[in-house]
């Protein structure tokens, strides 16, 4: 009796270890070599999306980041320059400090002796070009942030149509090897086209909300300028 026992516990242990050597596990690479040449290509394209985005990222909160560094003492001593009529000393130091805020006022220094709607008019027009610089490529990221999504959808989508043409094709005998190969293709483009999306709509909202920090900062600034000219003598 013992020797039955200690028999069906072997076969039991040999069982399991068995049932666990068939356990399989699947690395990202492998995950997307099975989807097939569909999905590789999808794949790669939400790749290069994803590099793009992260790229456009960087250097964009870069460009923005230098363009809000003015010193606080900017202001003061450009009214009074202007107040001691030093126009060229003006001029001169928003040369040095070269900031969209330091260009905007450059521009309004040299109309000075102009009406001050003229001079509120230069100020305008040259803070749209620094804002059109300071936007650059980021309606990119917002681009990336739906077309990713789409075209993982996309490849969700080819992936279904290979699955239901195998499954045609298997004459009514469903095996989940012939499927896999289209399921693989439909739900890790799914995941990498949400991810790519993600990615570009959080970086997109990042940058936006920099960027607006640096156009209220240049009309703040602005505003303190043509209120420095209204004053009376």
């Amino acid at each position: 009796m013992l020797n039955i026992l200690l028999q069906n516990s072997q076969e039991g242990t040999e069982l399991l270890t068995d049932g666990e050597s068939v356990e399989k596990t699947l690395s990202i690479i492998e995950l997307i070599g099975s989807g097939g040449l569909a999905g590789q290509v999808i794949i790669g394209v939400l790749f290069m999306l994803l590099m793009v985005a992260i790229y456009i990222y960087f250097e964009r909160l870069f460009a923005i980041k230098a363009a809000s560094k003015v010193d606080a003492n900017f202001m003061n001593q450009i009214k009074d320059h202007v107040s001691h009529g030093k126009v060229d000393a003006a001029q001169m130091l928003c040369a040095q400090v070269n900031s969209p805020v330091s260009r905007l006022i450059s521009k309004g220094i040299s109309r000075i002796g102009k009406p001050l709607e003229d001079i509120n008019t230069a100020i305008e027009n040259a803070g749209r070009l620094e804002i059109y610089g300071l936007e650059k490529n980021v309606s990119m990221l917002a681009t990336i942030s739906g077309a990713g999504p789409m075209i993982g959808f996309l490849g969700t989508v080819i992936g279904m149509i290979l699955a239901i043409f195998e499954l045609a094709n298997a004459g009514g005998t469903i095996q989940m090897d012939v499927l896999a190969s289209g399921l693989y293709t439909a739900m890790t483009t799914t995941v990498a086209g949400l991810i790519v999306g993600i990615v570009a709509y959080i970086t997109y909202n990042h940058l936006v909300v920099k960027t607006n920090k640096v156009v209220y900062q240049m009309e703040a600034n602005s505003l303190e300028f043509l209120d420095h000219l209204n004053e009376p003598i």
